[in-house]
Formats: C-alpha cells, structure tokens, sequence
C-alpha cells in the first residue's frame, strides 16, 4: 500500500477508533487525540488529573480498541523492580535433574502497559521502566531480552495527593513524549457521565486497529516530510527556553533549566502525526504550537521566582508562544 492510501487508511481508522472509544469515554477529545498521536510516533504518555476523571478508563478502553497485549501494574510504595520486569527463579529439567536459573517474564512484557499512580513507588522501583520505555529491552542477570514491539506506556498519577509520593525524576520524565492534563468535564458531558454510570450500559469495544496496521502508520509517521521553516520554529523554540541560550527576559526570570534535544525530535514527531491525522500531506508551525505544552510542560523546571510568583509552566510556554522573535 502506499503513502497516500495509508494516509486515506488512516484517516478512515481513526475516526472509527474515536467512534468506538465514544461509547464508553464522554469527551476528552484532546486527551483521546494524543494518546493516538503517541501510539503512532512510538511514544509514551504521562496523563496528570485528580481522582475520578477517568484516567484509567481512557487507558483500558484504548487499549480495547487495539490487537495489542495489555497489562496493568499498580505502583504501590512495596513494589519491587523484579514485580516489574521478572525474575530468575531455580528451576530443575524434568530429563537431566540439572538446576540453573530460569527467567520469568514480568509484565513489562506487553505491547500496552498501565503504569497507574506511577509516583506511588520508590525511585528504585520508577527506574525499572527507563531501560524498557526507551530501549524495548531488559537486562536481568546479564542477559538482555527484547521487547515484542509495538511498546506503549501510558502512566496515570495524581497532582493533588503529594504525601507518601515519588517524584519521578526528570531522567524518566523526558522519556514521555506528552504530559497531557485531564480536565473536569462540562455540565452537558457531566449529565452523560452521571446517565451511563447510573444505568445498565455495558458497551462492547471492538477491535479498530491491529498490530500490523498500527506498525504501518508508524512506518507512514517516519516518512511524512517536514519544510526547513517548521524544524527551525521547533528547534528555536527548544532553544528559548533554555536560560544559557536565550536572552529573552522571561526565560531568565523564571526557567532554571530549559528543554534538552529530545523535545525538538518529539515536537516534529507530533507534528507530522497531526498532520497526517487531518490528512495533510506536510506539517506546518500550527501543527507544531498545538502540541508545544504537552511536549515541554514536563521537560522546564521553573525557579524560586516562578514559584513565588504562582507562575506555570503553561505560563510560560504561552508567553513565549505569543513573543515574535521567538
């Protein structure tokens, strides 16, 4: 098939999948958009929102849409790295009677992984995810076993609960493509929320997309071409936010350290999947500004002044959206 049947295949395939994640999730729009850009750029999600929004009902009903093996790990603070990745355990072969050690696969070993309350756990415990999100591997007892592609983490934690949490450390949180934010829904999809919680509605998602086609839109994403203009907006935005980099007062004012390279490589990434999903040909610098604060939101830690001040980093990333010689 080429690009541009893939291209009308995958237009078509996503409004099916937006359909049928419709018959259990009620709005979100933004939240289900990204989650499917992230699938198709072989990224991973950070979702961020109080108790009750439906995080993981998003997840699991996605992940329902897809031919994909699933897991959920609960992060709890007595989660080991091993409950994660595996164990080797003593094992004795029914014919010789020779002991060795034996790999047992943990769940990392999925396509969908639901790492729900991901800050719940200990450091130890967050690093486990690192080599897998970022390498599709992992090493235990120095052997090194692959990862069935495709590989998706989506990670849930809770911005209001801070005692007895784990603040992922910035290592990690670079490894996720989009910090999204689930907001409250308005009153009309409140009503439709309250109606299906409180009535007999027990909707059967089907299968939209399989393994194969799913690996073929991410081949379609790699391929997608991309003008020198929109690279360089990407790039010089990443830059300014950069205090070492940049003379523009509000950077300096409030940003102690800036985005790194990865962010300029994820913002074209996202970019030529949005682009593809609304059926253009080539990004353009729209593409690029609507997916600037999920992909910086996580990756700009603010100074003592941001802070004092009550000043965000979605503060500052529309203030810097909004400077022309940026």
């Amino acid at each position: 098939m080429d690009n541009v049947k893939l291209l009308e295949d995958l237009n078509n395939k996503k409004e099916s999948f937006y359909e049928e994640i419709s018959k259990v999730i009620v709005g979100q729009g933004n939240v289900i958009e990204h989650i499917f850009i992230a699938l198709i750029c072989k990224g991973h999600i950070l979702l961020q929102g109080v108790p009750g929004l439906g995080k993981t009902l998003i997840i699991k009903t996605i992940s329902s849409a897809l031919d994909l093996k699933f897991n959920r790990i609960q992060f709890t603070p007595d989660l080991m790295p091993s409950d994660i990745t595996g164990t080797e355990i003593i094992s004795q072969d029914p014919k010789t009677g020779d002991r060795g050690l034996k790999f047992i696969k943990g769940p990392i070993f999925s396509n969908i992984i639901l790492a729900d309350e991901i800050n719940r756990t200990p450091p130890k415990t967050q690093s486990a995810l690192l080599e897998a999100m970022q390498e599709s591997m992992v090493t235990t007892g120095g052997q090194t076993y692959q990862i069935e592609s495709p590989f998706f983490v989506l990670a849930t934690q809770n911005p209001i609960e801070q005692e007895g949490t784990y603040p992922l450390p910035e290592a990690q949180l670079d490894r996720f493509m989009f910090n999204v934010i689930i907001d409250y829904p308005n009153i009309d999809e409140e009503n439709k929320v309250v109606r299906l919680n409180t009535e007999d509605n027990k909707s059967l998602i089907n299968n939209i997309i399989s393994k194969e086609e799913l690996q073929n839109y991410q081949n379609l994403i790699i391929s997608v071409p991309v003008s020198k203009n929109v690279i360089d907006f990407a790039v010089n935005f990443v830059q300014s936010t950069r205090p070492q980099s940049t003379n523009l007062d509000i950077t300096k004012k409030y940003i102690s350290w800036g985005a790194g390279p990865r962010a300029s490589s994820f913002l074209i990434l996202a970019a030529k999947a949005k682009a593809a999903l609304y059926g253009k040909p080539t990004p353009d610098i729209d593409d690029v500004k609507d997916i600037i604060k999920s992909v910086l939101r996580h990756r700009i830690i603010l100074n003592f002044n941001a802070e004092a001040e009550g000043i965000t980093t979605d503060n500052v990333l529309e203030e810097l959206m909004g400077n022309k010689s940026v």
